[in-house]
């Protein structure tokens, strides 16, 4: 594929059908600060997309104002055929979107099965929510700990609550932030392997990883971002193997 932009706002060809989410000329920041200059992106259902970049893109607020906590200066942001731009994080949430932000936000004083409890209160309305014993049972690190604190959990097993949280809202739309971020290579290999479950069993994701070998085998569809902007976009197979993008938005190469 060509280095250069394609043609954003197209729904990847390998995942058929609509997309279930669609972000158009998406501008969003903080204040004065404009962060995002004009995102185009579609998740198909039932696929995994995974959104990379160096830090300071606009990954993390992409995210943030898909959920609604940012307010966008301009553009839209469709969930199944609805227009959620405008909605707060609680009504979005109640629209089938779950996030799983970076800094996983667990409750340190409340278990393990308190925690998943706290997420059942909210998320997709007029929808029968699983138990939080089954939740919490599909988790073996958290099912021998459901009656630990949060603040006894290692990192991985606090990022399998923060995700074990989110599922339990029941949504259409599970959003991941930097899910592997300052856990062990053989906690990076586990949590892979969950987002890979749990796409087998029906949840349409949106990854925001800073390890690019992790979003590239896990995904479907990826797109670069850079300065605020879709620069890239592409099936992950063909992205991987085209070292001159990875080298120049990411600084890395998959031959290295």
């Amino acid at each position: 594929m060509s280095s250069e932009p394609t043609d954003a706002g197209t729904a990847p060809e390998h995942a058929g059908g609509d997309a279930l989410l669609s972000v158009r000329d998406l501008v969003s920041g903080y204040g004065s600060t404009r962060v995002l200059q004009g995102v185009d992106l579609d998740v198909p259902e039932g696929a995994v997309v995974s959104l990379i970049g160096r830090n300071g893109v606009g990954k993390t607020t992409t995210l943030r104002t898909i959920l609604g906590n940012v307010t966008p200066t301009s553009g839209s942001v469709t969930f199944d055929g609805q227009d959620v731009t405008e909605l707060s994080p609680e009504k979005t949430a109640q629209a089938g979107i779950a996030l799983v932000p970076e800094e996983r936000r667990i409750f340190p004083g409340l278990t393990v099965t308190e925690n998943v409890e706290i997420g059942r209160l909210g998320g997709r309305r007029g929808v029968d929510k699983p138990s939080v014993d089954a939740i919490v049972d599909e988790f073996e690190n958290l099912r021998r700990h459901r009656d630990s604190r949060g603040s006894s959990l290692s990192g991985g097993e606090q990022q399998m609550l923060a995700i074990a949280r989110a599922l339990v809202s029941a949504p259409r739309l599970l959003m991941l932030d930097e899910p592997t971020e300052g856990l062990a290579p053989t906690i990076v290999e586990q949590v892979q392997r969950k987002i890979d479950e749990l796409n087998r069993e029906g949840t349409t994701i949106l990854l925001v990883e800073q390890n690019v070998g992790v979003a590239l085998r896990v995904a479907d569809y990826v797109y670069i971002l850079d300065k605020g902007r879709v620069v890239h976009e592409g099936e992950a197979e063909r992205v991987a193997a085209n070292d001159a993008v990875l080298d120049r938005y990411l600084g890395v190469s998959t031959t290295e």
